[in-house]
């Protein structure tokens, strides 16, 4: 059978496309299940496509005999805007829906949207291809011995027994051989029930684990296809350390030259185990804070200390991987006195990037039950085409004025304090890591001088940051990024001489580094040097940029 599967349209662009820009995850799982099946399988993106007519035309040109879309919960109105399309194109091609979105408002789905015709409840990979065969084999009966799914029966919501879960992850076939995904995972659940998440719901609170080989195995296929980074996408990826320890040692073992970041929970982390995965590739670690108020946390059942807190962040900015913290703001019993006591604690623990965001309320999660009862709304709020449901709009305590009010409190506090943040890192003097701590500050000086933090205009001075880190990164160790970025602020500053100084050196370690030839050939170009231009660009292997210089060199010299 011809699938197609779909990440469908968000309907409010995001600030950071990170957010929502990958496919997820489960959706590249429920693929390679099916491939296994022997169908032919098509992954769409289309989280940021909304025209119906370009939509239209895609279907058509596919011909998919069965239609499954991804649901977090945002992309809800996305999903079914597809799904019309999909029965205006063929009113025979099914719809099917998954995800966490469509799990917990399945009896919403079904009762309101005639469209989607099937609703695969919690993991996919062994219902989605039961059900495939059963429409294909026109079965319809069969849908009642489908564990994990929900339909119409004489046109009433109905869902079929829960699916056990998959104990043994590692007999579904690997996502990596079919995708080129930049997530990955190494568990699914989450032992911890804070109120806020839909984690406890969906998984149960058990957390179930690939082997170490499994694992391993997906980032080499992931490797292989020329990825050198990827998002390990677990909710605490250290929650087995003796089984992350086995996976640094054997990704150190393989020399995959692979750059990892990961999420964890601050009490579930110490130095011997940050060390490991910093050598084997892990540059980001994000940790959930939520507040630095105890109350609220606890508001929130977020059940860890400052003190854990603390001890956390210091270890893991210790080790050279940048710590990230989550903060959620505008929840129950936040006020001026709590934002200030988060304050008080981002001071403290130095994150080196922040993510905030507003508390939201979604099905599944024990904060949206409680504010159902407490507000009297029901899943027809739904109906409407919003993406989202914010706590503050169910209590009278709080105001949109207030909570955003909150947001930009936050967000300017870390943007003051973030300078002296990064003056302060001391890292671990380790002669093993000194070539991965100059990694560290040339990643971070990146940020400042071309990336996210470049273009924080509460930031003062950030070139000059980004100078001061790109020569703390040649204090540890020979870096070509560094060589690169100080070449790139010298050429910048019309300094060019100074450039290639900078940029020779780099080259002495780094002979065969493309970036710096390059860099190096715009130097000579600016000081009119087009034939020593030209035999740097000659050692290069050929691209666009590679070419365009070569070009403007050779025209330079023939009317010279």
């Amino acid at each position: 059978m011809r699938i197609l599967l779909v990440y469908p349209s968000f309907s409010a662009p995001r600030v950071d496309a990170e957010d929502i820009g990958f496919v997820p995850m489960g959706l590249y799982h429920v693929a390679a299940a099916l491939i296994a099946g022997g169908h032919a399988v098509e992954v769409a993106n289309w989280h940021d496509r909304s025209a119906a007519e370009a939509i239209e035309r895609d279907l058509r040109a596919m011909r998919p005999e069965l239609v499954g879309v991804s649901i977090l919960h945002a992309n809800r109105w996305g999903g079914i805007d597809l799904a019309r399309i999909v029965k205006r194109v063929d009113p025979a091609v099914p719809v099917v829906f998954g995800g966490v979105g469509a799990t917990f408002l399945w009896d919403h789905l079904l009762t309101h949207f005639p469209e989607i015709d099937v609703i695969v409840r919690g993991e996919g990979e062994e219902s989605f291809p039961r059900l495939v065969a059963a429409l294909g084999a026109g079965r319809g009966a069969a849908l009642e011995e489908i564990a994990g799914i929900a339909f119409r029966r004489n046109g009433r919501p109905v869902k079929t027994a829960a699916a056990p879960p998959i104990c043994d992850l590692d007999r579904l076939p690997m996502p990596a051989r079919h995708f080129d995904t930049p997530h990955l995972s190494l568990t699914r659940g989450c032992a911890s029930n804070c109120r806020f998440c839909g984690s406890p719901a969906l998984w149960g609170r058990r957390v179930r684990s690939h082997s170490a080989d499994y694992f391993v195995e997906q980032l080499s296929l992931t490797r292989a296809r020329g990825r050198r980074f990827v998002f390990v996408s677990d909710d605490t990826f250290t929650c087995d350390r003796e089984r992350v320890i086995a996976i640094c040692r054997r990704l150190i073992d393989r020399r995959l030259d692979l750059s990892w970041a990961a999420i964890s929970r601050v009490d579930a982390v110490d130095e011997e185990l940050l060390g490991w995965m910093r050598r084997a590739g892990c540059i980001q670690i994000s940790y959930g804070v939520e507040s630095g108020s105890p109350e609220i946390r606890r508001r929130l059942n977020k059940k860890i200390s400052d003190a854990a807190i603390r001890r956390a962040f210091a270890l893991t900015l210790r080790t050279g991987i940048l710590a990230r913290a989550y903060f959620i703001y505008g929840g129950p019993g936040e006020s001026r006195a709590t934002i200030q006591a988060t304050l008080h604690l981002m001071r403290a623990i130095k994150p080196l990037a922040c993510i905030f965001y507003i508390l939201a309320l979604f099905p599944g999660t024990a904060l949206y039950a409680a504010a159902k009862r407490r507000a009297g709304f029901t899943e027809e709020i739904w109906l409407k085409r919003i993406e989202e449901l914010m706590y503050f709009e169910t209590d009278p305590a709080l105001s949109a004025e207030q909570v955003l009010a909150f947001g930009r409190t936050l967000r300017e506090g870390f943007y003051r304090e973030l300078p002296g943040f990064v003056e302060a890192l001391d890292p671990v003097a380790d002669p093993a890591f000194r070539p991965l701590h100059a990694d560290f500050f040339s990643r971070l000086a990146l940020t400042f001088h071309q990336g996210d933090y470049a273009r924080a205009d509460l930031i003062p001075n950030h070139l000059a940051l980004a100078e001061r880190l790109y020569r703390r990164a040649l204090g540890w160790h020979p870096d070509p990024r560094a060589y690169l970025g100080l070449g790139l602020l010298e050429q910048a500053a019309g300094r060019f001489e100074a450039s290639l100084e900078i940029l020779a050196a780099g080259r002495s370690h780094f002979p065969e580094e493309e970036s710096l030839k390059v860099c190096a050939a715009v130097g000579h170009m600016n000081l009119g040097r087009f034939q020593e231009a030209l035999r740097l660009l000659a050692r290069c292997r050929s691209d666009p940029q590679v070419e365009r210089l070569g070009a403007e060199c050779r025209r330079a010299l023939g009317s010279a």
